[in-house]
């Protein structure tokens, strides 16, 4: 039984935040909801026989099909995307770090299709913006006037030799990425090597990814778990920075820093995982100097990604450039338009932006995108514009984390000013993360976030 903190006793760090954060309960749910969301740019709606298609029915499909369908009265709105499960992908990290179960993240895709839309139960095969139309795997094509591409991305677990993804879980090998199942299966192997202790190896790809905190994020998570059983002096935990900095923006990788070296997480710059050995644990990095073989008790292996397969076999991707290389979507940054297809979108983990893979992104992305679609449909152009924003509640340990917004320029957003310093590591910012995002999250594949 805990004994109840006497009147005269002065209140812990953690108590004060406590009482900051319920402080402000009041207000926070519908903060959550509408600090910083773009508008759409038209507060009725307009008729319009106008065909869009949507390819990929994920987080950022969802949200451009439920506000197109808000917004536009007769247009045929198709979503094209085989997916049954709707994945609540930031949720990975949470099932992962063993605070949720692996249903947390799992809900069914006709849930969030608004009314009059089709769903198209198929995979895209084809993507011709010239014929202004998609064909689906059975051969079906389907003409548009309008196309917004939020297909994702690609998790390239073959570009590393050696990774078996039905080993995931297994031998000490976890890769949070892979979807529900492989959370809690790395849960399960992380868990283990925190009760026994060793050698735990953790990293990120070089190239663009998805929420680029969340390997930093199961860092942490995973020290902290050796620290509650009292194992962290029986093991080593060694970060595989692909560059030189540990995030992109500078003052956040600094801060980074100054954590690890404060909890004894050995950074290694420059190296990029080339290979695994899954039954000899043991990862091998490509480094300036040349190849570095590196044993390990628990690793968690991220993948490098790119774009979908059928964008980068379209005539969509950029041709030169830093996203060339993996086929992103040659949008332009601030309206995510294509730049040779001004009837074509691209918007989440597909688009060729230098920020902008989470769901935070796609939620200011969606209504830009949108605003311009029918800014074209009314011959009124619309002058939104998408500045790069991104959020990462980057986990520090279990019961803290630190909410980082910013832009395309890596300047530090605020959304809770005065409650929420972006730094540093709160309480509130763990609240957030576990329990307003989610919320926030299907409000936004509604359109109504």
């Amino acid at each position: 039984m805990v004994e109840p903190r006497r009147p005269d006793t002065p209140a812990s760090p953690i108590e004060k935040e406590r009482r900051r954060f319920l402080a402000s309960l009041g207000v926070l749910p519908l903060a959550v909801a509408v600090a910083q969301t773009p508008r759409p740019a038209q507060a009725d709606t307009h008729k319009t026989q106008a065909r869009i298609v949507i390819a990929g029915g994920g987080a950022a499909g969802l949200t451009a099909a439920n506000r197109l369908a808000s917004a536009l009265d007769g247009a045929r709105i198709t979503v094209i995307d085989p997916k049954k499960e709707h994945w609540y992908q930031p949720g990975f990290t949470l099932v992962a770090a063993g605070i949720k179960p692996q249903n947390y993240t799992v809900s069914t895709t006709a849930d969030y299709l608004p009314k009059g839309a089709e769903l198209v139960a198929e995979k895209v095969a084809e993507i011709d913006p010239e014929g202004q139309k998609v064909v689906t795997e059975s051969g079906q094509v389907i003409p548009y006037d309008y196309l917004i591409v939020a297909l994702g991305l690609e998790l390239n677990y073959a570009g590393i030799q050696g990774m078996n993804t039905a080993r995931i879980g297994q031998n000490g090998m976890g890769s949070i990425y892979f979807g529900p199942q492989a959370a809690s299966a790395t849960y399960a192997a992380m868990s283990q090597f925190a009760d026994q202790g060793g050698i735990g190896v953790f990293g990120r790809p070089a190239g663009e990814m998805k929420c680029a905190g969340a390997p930093l994020k199961y860092t942490f998570i995973t020290d902290d778990h050796l620290r509650r059983r009292g194992n962290r002096g029986k093991a080593e935990i060694h970060y595989m920075a692909h560059a030189k900095s540990l995030f992109g923006v500078p003052i956040v990788s600094e801060k980074v820093r100054m954590l690890f070296d404060d909890r004894g997480v050995k950074v290694h710059q420059d190296h990029v995982m080339q290979a695994i050995d899954l039954d000899k644990r043991i990862a091998t990095f490509s480094t300036p100097a040349g190849t570095h073989d590196q044993p390990y008790d628990f690793i968690n292996v991220i993948p490098p990604m790119r774009a979908p397969e059928v964008v980068r076999n379209s005539p969509l991707p950029w041709t030169e450039g830093p996203f060339a290389a993996d086929g992103w979507m040659e949008v332009d940054r601030e309206t995510l338009r294509h730049k040779r297809y001004p009837n074509v979108f691209g918007v989440g983990d597909v688009a060729g932006v230098p920020k902008g893979k989470t769901a935070a992104s796609v939620k200011w992305q969606v209504p830009v995108a949108v605003a311009h679609l029918i800014g074209d449909i009314t011959g009124q152009p619309s002058k939104a514009v998408y500045n790069g924003y991104t959020s990462c509640p980057l986990i520090t340990r279990l019961g803290q984390a630190m909410l980082i917004e910013f832009d395309y320029n890596n300047n530090l957003v605020m959304s809770f000013p005065g409650v929420i310093a972006p730094l540093e590591e709160l309480w509130i910012s763990w609240v957030m993360k576990t329990m307003a995002l989610k919320p926030t999250y299907l409000s936004m594949l509604r359109g109504r976030a």
